[in-house]
């Protein structure tokens, strides 16, 4: 038999354990419970929201959920799926909105991973983000400049390179995420580098390394060896 909400003892309701211990307190299933706020008559909002992260596995992945997906889920309409997604997203953009106010300088492919990967590796289409370096390969800019489908992303050397002469940047750093999971390099991925490669060698701007974001792992073509490679072919 279902337990609803108001079955619970006062201690047990999510927002009165809000309002008595603060949100740290709560479980990720109490916080969804919160914004999904009813049930429906054959399951609590609570459960409802157990349901959702025992289906997705973990959070990370619920948050990568399209809408379609969570309205699978029945007395969930599209109105609570968007509020929940809302959520997500208000997350990932403190985190940007943050991270952003630091003076971030460059030093090694981790660097880029450590800054990119919580905000790209649960994404579920190809995103192409070039950043712009100075001199002292400190930031001075980042930009998506293309956003493809599940599996595969289109950017031409053009475009990658007008954003850094808008931006006077002195070298670039380009980073794509695979939504598989696998950063190991593809063909493309590699075919792109080499073009880019020789496209700002004809006008200044050099490419210091391509990192592809995966799940908790990273590829960097720099320490595979391709971009010195192909740069001295």
């Amino acid at each position: 038999m279902k337990q609803t909400i108001h079955q619970l003892t006062v201690c047990e309701r999510p927002r009165e354990r809000w309002l008595s211990l603060g949100p740290h307190a709560l479980s990720a299933a109490e916080l969804i419970a919160i914004i999904i706020r009813n049930g429906t008559v054959d399951c609590s909002a609570i459960q409802m929201a157990q349901h959702l992260l025992g289906q997705a596995g973990q959070m990370k992945e619920l948050s990568r959920w399209s809408i379609d997906q969570l309205t699978q889920m029945k007395g969930l309409g599209p109105v609570k799926a968007m509020q929940i997604l809302a959520a997500f997203e208000l997350g990932r953009r403190l985190f940007m909105e943050t991270d952003a106010r630091t003076e971030r300088k460059i030093r090694c492919p981790q660097d880029v991973s450590d800054w990119l990967e919580p905000e790209l590796r649960f994404l579920q289409k190809e995103h192409f983000v070039c950043i712009f370096l100075n001199t002292k390969h400190v930031v001075i800019g980042r930009e998506t400049l293309s956003i493809g489908t599940l599996d595969a992303t289109l950017v031409h050397p053009r475009e990658v390179y007008k954003a850094a002469i808008q931006r006077s940047a002195s070298s670039i750093i380009c980073v794509h995420n695979h939504p598989s999971g696998d950063p190991t390099p593809s063909s493309e991925d590699v075919m792109l580098t080499k073009r880019l490669i020789e496209a700002g060698s004809l006008i200044g701007i050099d490419l210091l390394d391509h990192v592809i974001i995966g799940d908790g792992r990273f590829a960097s073509l720099k320490e595979l060896g391709l971009i010195n490679t192909m740069g001295n072919g």
